[in-house]
């Protein structure tokens, strides 16, 4: 009863967090957006210095950031950022053309500075591809919204886990300082539209084909330490405009093919291999051998290949056991350790088990045996029956007095003897004779 009621009690923490259930619900959203992590996105944004280099380094086959291939040729698609500047409000859209005349939206950085000169920053998942309200922002931002410390101080990412020029240690640091933000408020600042479309691309990028999802998750599992310190799930707009500004204005872009394509599940069914996860993981550990994380075990896969593992915003140690998340993701499979205080009931029994291995083997059983060893000697007797057949042999033992009643014959006439023969009768005559003499 304890066990249980601490289960329940830590049940009920986990759904009094939502932060918590909502990180679990991330690892895999079985939407198009699932090949294309937002978190890496936010932190390769952090780390660049422009638009153009955030956009160039967002298609490298190296960073092993873009996995999308939404207008299925089994390439990678090419993604374009844009800005769209109002004020001090820049709405920075990440775009894919899966045609010759369609555009597909992928995700959106709102990009605004107040007038004390704070930062606000998030960036928001398309619904097509990560559902409604997926949306990524800085760590260090309080609830107001306005910059501050990271929400757990004595937590730094390794060094070697760190890509591009500019290491990011998120600490008491603006986000205004990101030399991104501070170059598209520079007062000379160019807007940036990327110049490529369907079919003309730079000529340095070469496209790939796509991964595995699960290959992909496999690589990006050992960063969840430092996207998870840096960076977090936020539930609403900071700035309620910019929702309005995005889905309702010109900014958003839709393409009749991709929603298509989602409808008839091939966004689901083209990526999934969880063996894969293991060579996603051996090319991370291969780029980053010196990084703790590389020494981090993959979580196991359910059957639908959802990884069984809960990524709190905070907990760096909780990330990486998988044996936390199954109690949350999988209430069926923890119903086990709720019971284990039942599996004592067993124990109960097993005396009762085993009062019949000890009475009935050892006392009754050899006592049966006993008389089994004792049937042989029944048996014996019947080889005395022949002792018993040799009187019935000795029957004419009582004819021996009938014999001797002869011997008592002779006594009334002892001369009967010589007479006893059958010529005896003609003996009698000579007898006869004797007198004459």
């Amino acid at each position: 009863m304890k066990n249980l009621t601490a289960y329940i009690l830590f049940i009920a923490m986990l759904a009094a967090s939502p932060g918590v259930i909502a990180q679990s619900e991330e690892e895999k959203l079985d939407l198009p957006g699932d090949n294309l992590n937002l978190y890496a996105v936010m932190k390769l944004f952090q780390e660049s210095e422009t638009l153009e280099g955030f956009e160039k380094k967002l298609n490298d086959e190296e960073s092993e950031i873009n996995n999308l291939d939404l207008d299925g040729d089994d390439n990678i698609d090419y993604i374009r950022v844009a800005d769209q500047v109002d004020g001090n409000l820049h709405t920075i859209t990440l775009k894919i053309a899966v045609s010759d005349n369609e555009d597909q939206d992928v995700a959106v950085f709102f990009v605004e500075k107040k007038d004390d000169g704070q930062v606000l920053i998030q960036l928001v998942g398309d619904e097509d591809l990560y559902g409604k309200n997926y949306i990524i922002e800085p760590a260090s931002l309080t609830e107001n919204g306005t910059p501050g410390e990271t929400p757990n101080p004595g937590y730094s990412g390794n060094r070697e886990e760190r890509q591009g020029t500019y290491a990011a240690d998120n600490s008491s640091r603006a986000i205004s300082s990101w030399p991104v933000v501070q170059f598209i408020f520079v007062p000379n600042y160019v807007i940036w539209h990327s110049p490529w479309r369907w079919h003309y691309y730079p000529s340095y990028w070469r496209p790939w084909r796509p991964r595995y999802w699960h290959y992909y998750y496999g690589y990006h599992y050992h960063w969840r330490n430092y996207y998870n310190g840096h960076f977090r799930r936020w539930d609403h707009y900071r700035n309620p405009v910019w929702y309005d500004r995005y889905y309702g204005g010109n900014h958003r872009s839709r393409s009749v093919a991709v929603r298509t394509r989602y409808a008839r599940g091939d966004y689901r069914n083209t990526y999934s291999r969880p063996s894969s996860a293991r060579q996603g993981s051996a090319l991370f550990v291969k780029r980053n051998p010196t990084a703790s994380s590389s020494r981090d075990r993959l979580p196991s896969f359910d059957k639908t290949g959802r990884p069984l593992v809960v990524r709190p915003s905070t907990g760096r140690p909780s990330t990486s056991r998988p044996g936390t998340s199954r109690p949350v993701t999988s209430p069926g499979t923890s119903r086990p350790s709720v019971t284990r205080p039942g599996t004592s009931r067993p124990s109960v029994t097993t005396p009762e088990t085993s009062r019949p291995s000890v009475t009935r083997p050892e006392t009754s059983r050899p006592s049966v045996t006993r008389p089994e060893t004792s049937r042989p000697s029944v048996t014996r007797p019947e080889t005395s029956r022949p002792p018993v057949t040799q009187p019935g042999i000795s029957r004419p033992a009582p004819s021996r007095p009938a014999t001797t009643r002869p011997a008592a014959r002779p006594s009334t006439s002892p001369a009967a003897r010589p007479a006893a023969t059958p010529g005896s009768s003609r003996e009698r005559p000579r007898g006869n004779e004797s007198p004459r003499n």
